[in-house]
């Protein structure tokens, strides 16, 4: 039914991801990195407030008191704004710096180390008025819309929670002078914006969740699509070798499942093993609900053992319906009289009635 309809009902392979990979297409939110920049950046800020107040009020008193000086020498204005602007960068380096970090951590942190020259080849379509016009109203377009006015209004609620709070502490702060109402303030922008950085830090992380979860259902593949991939991957080691892997594991598991449910187990002795299952109401002949050689007929045998199904040893049988039958299918007419003496012996170990003779297919 998924084949015909083109669903997506399987699971993207490493194959698959790593296409995807290789060309840009990885869950990734900018809020997050937003959000953390917001919130490293007040940090930051907040921790080195006074080494930039300081630094800026030397650098605001030269720029009152040094002009004077540049009248009798106009020749040290640009000695003087190297000078300026220099002090100011070292007060802000050391956040600039840590921002950049901060940055690159988020970022290597969503999508680990990647780099797609194809995204840095100039795209005609992303500035096409006609096809950003078409993106802007589609149904993605609308969504971005719809979260970006719920984020707006998230900032805005926090703000206004931090503020409301601060409404009597600023009016009091008023009449206890100019320093006092300005720290204040400084203390009051810094708890909103950091107010704000948590908002959208939680919007944030419910937006990679999302872009985990589209990113895991764009990969998925209809089966037609698993089919040529493992096609085209047949002649590879590694995927032969897992495919075999997934091969055995799905074979125990369905051993694990029939053999308790069989009523006799055939062997060669330790080689082969074929469990057979017949019930004359419902089945026409014998059928093999399992089978193996090697690893499988060990397991078949002690699964046997285990679940006191009882182990008939019988070479020539065994091998014939190992051979010629296949799992889930009835045995062959030529094994029919064999089988039937394997069941007949089983029935009066057990005490019980024989069952009538396979009837023909």
């Amino acid at each position: 039914m998924a084949e015909q309809s083109g669903e997506k009902s399987f699971d993207a392979t490493p194959h698959r991801r790593q296409q995807a990979r290789e060309k840009g297409q990885v869950p990734y939110s900018q809020d997050l990195g937003s959000a953390v920049l917001l919130l490293v950046g007040t940090g930051l800020l907040w921790l080195f407030r006074q080494n930039i107040a300081d630094v800026m009020q030397r650098v605001m008193r030269r720029m009152l008191t040094e002009p004077f000086d540049l009248v009798a020498d106009p020749a040290n204005a640009s000695v003087m704004l190297i000078g300026l602007i220099s002090e100011a960068a070292l007060a802000l380096a050391p956040v600039i710096g840590l921002l950049l970090v901060a940055g690159v951590i988020t970022s290597i942190g969503q999508v680990g180390f990647l780099f797609v020259p194809e995204r840095l080849a100039p795209d005609i379509s992303r500035i096409s008025p006609l096809k950003g016009f078409g993106r802007l109203f589609s149904t993605q377009g609308v969504a971005k819309l719809g979260f970006g006015l719920f984020k707006v209004a998230v900032v805005a609620a926090s703000t206004a929670m931090v503020l409301s709070g601060r409404v009597t502490e600023v009016l009091e702060a008023a009449r206890m002078g100019a320093p006092h109402l300005a720290g204040l303030i400084v203390d009051t922008a810094f708890a909103t914006v950091f107010a704000a950085g948590i908002a959208l830090l939680i919007l944030a992380l419910a937006d990679l969740f999302f872009q985990l979860w589209k990113h895991e259902q764009d990969l998925k593949m209809t089966a037609q699509e698993m089919k040529e991939e493992m096609k085209n991957l047949q002649g590879d080691p590694e995927i032969a070798a897992r495919r075999r892997q997934v091969q055995r594991q799905m074979a125990q598991a369905r051993i694990s499942g029939a053999v308790p449910k069989a009523d006799v187990v055939v062997t060669n002795p330790t080689e082969l093993a074929v469990a057979l299952q017949y019930d004359s109401e419902t089945m026409k002949a014998p059928i093999v609900v399992a089978k193996g050689a090697g690893v499988l007929a060990q397991r078949i045998r002690r699964l046997a053992l285990e679940n006191n199904v009882p182990i008939v040893e019988r070479k020539p049988l065994a091998q014939l319906l190992y051979k010629e039958v296949e799992i889930n299918h009835p045995v062959t007419a030529d094994s029919y009289a064999a089988v039937a003496e394997v069941l007949a012996y089983v029935y009066q170990l057990k005490g019980k009635k024989p069952p009538r003779a396979p009837r023909a297919a």
